[in-house]
């Protein structure tokens, strides 16, 4: 940020931590925030956390979210907001929204979920300030990359259309126990959401919705093998965007083989009830552990043939570790996940932009190049 501005920060959680540190430590001019959260008691922790942390002279304060309604605290810091950045769960992210439509402010969010995201951009068809929806690291990041990745195979080979677009990522620990092979490094409704709503996917031009947890694959990634499967969500509007340029476009999440075998074992005692996520979560929690020291594994590939029917591929893979931030260190999940959020705020606040912006339409070269990006990701 290269002038003052009030953020208000949605959520006391992992993310919400991650973005404030992130703010106050890289921003040019350190702003105000703002953090909220249904605990009040949890927000407070959380501000005592972050001026601990934190090595600028800074202004965070803490505030009373209220699960429902709006309270004349909530108004009071809504009027003084220049933006709020939703790190709560994707079902309130409607309401939070709407927040920010009402008091005219520019909003960002984190959530995969495809139905809210569908709400939240009808109530912003008439808002004057510029939205920013599924702006993390999968939905969010993984897309930019890949969207990038597409245009510029495009432009090399001069063509119009490819095979292949792939997006993978995995937020995983550094080693793995049977039976589940797994621990926990971000939201567990999040991991159980995401394994059972159907995934939006491009099939022969076509887009389609595919079974979650189907088109299980192994990959190897810098000599190391990882199983594959579709998973909802991490593709965001590209399926929409790139219709009748891709053939087949996916998005699926990268796990330490023998996971997804102990996940299908577990599905397979439920029924196909409405609160099957719930059930997935509440088994998943009694046998899986969480674990702080974490990775993210990315990877995105394009394939497709030049103007000489040669058959191309360009891939691009990363690791990234758990990070230091001002006196802190941040997991690798909350510093991928922060700093695009992060960077769609800084690109709302510095620009002209009505509207919503879906990743799709964020300029990648420039974006995956921003200061809060780079020093998470690397250049691009």
């Amino acid at each position: 940020m290269k002038k003052h501005f009030n953020i208000i920060i949605a959520g006391a959680g992992g993310i919400a931590e991650a973005v404030a540190m992130i703010l106050l430590e890289w921003s040019e001019v350190t702003p105000s925030l703002f953090i909220g959260d249904r605990t009040h008691s949890k927000a407070n922790k959380v501000v005592n956390w972050i001026k601990m942390g934190t090595t600028k002279s800074c202004s965070v304060t803490d505030f009373h979210l209220a699960e429902e309604g709006l309270t004349d605290e909530m108004a009071a810091i809504l009027r003084q907001g220049d933006i709020i950045l939703d790190c709560l769960p994707g079902s309130q992210a409607p309401r939070i929204a709407q927040f920010a439509k009402d008091f005219h402010l520019h909003y960002a969010n984190l959530t995969e979920y495809v139905a809210e995201t569908s709400t939240i951009m009808a109530l912003a068809k008439d808002v004057k300030t510029g939205f920013i929806l599924q702006t993390g690291l999968a939905p969010g990041y993984i897309d930019i990359l890949a969207n990038g990745l597409f245009q510029q195979f495009c432009i090399d080979y001069k063509v119009d259309t490819v095979d292949k677009l792939e997006l993978k990522v995995g937020a995983l620990t550094k080693h793995a126990v049977a039976p589940h092979y797994y621990g926990f490094t971000w939201s567990p409704v999040g991991v159980a959401t995401e394994y059972i709503k159907d995934t939006i996917a491009l099939r022969n031009f076509t887009k389609t919705s595919l079974p979650s947890l189907s088109e299980r694959a192994i990959i190897i990634i810098d000599g190391i093998a990882y199983e594959e499967a579709l998973t909802s969500g991490g593709a965001a509007d590209l399926p929409e965007a790139l219709l009748g340029k891709v053939h087949s476009l996916d998005y699926k999440t990268l796990r330490h083989s023998g996971h997804y075998a102990w996940v299908q074992e577990q599905l397979s005692n439920l029924d196909n009830s409405e609160d099957a996520i719930t059930k997935l979560q509440q088994k998943m929690e009694l046998a899986v552990p969480h674990i702080e020291d974490d990775q993210i594994i990315l990877y995105a590939a394009v394939e497709g043939k030049d103007a000489e029917g040669i058959l191309r591929r360009r891939e691009i893979a990363k690791c990234i570790l758990s990070q230091k931030v001002g006196k802190h260190q941040l997991r690798a999940i909350q510093t991928t996940t922060a700093a695009p959020l992060a960077q769609a705020a800084q690109l709302l606040l510095e620009n002209d932009i009505i509207g919503v912006i879906l990743q799709s339409q964020i300029e990648p070269a420039k974006f995956l190049n921003g200061n809060y990006m780079v020093r998470v990701y690397g250049k691009r």
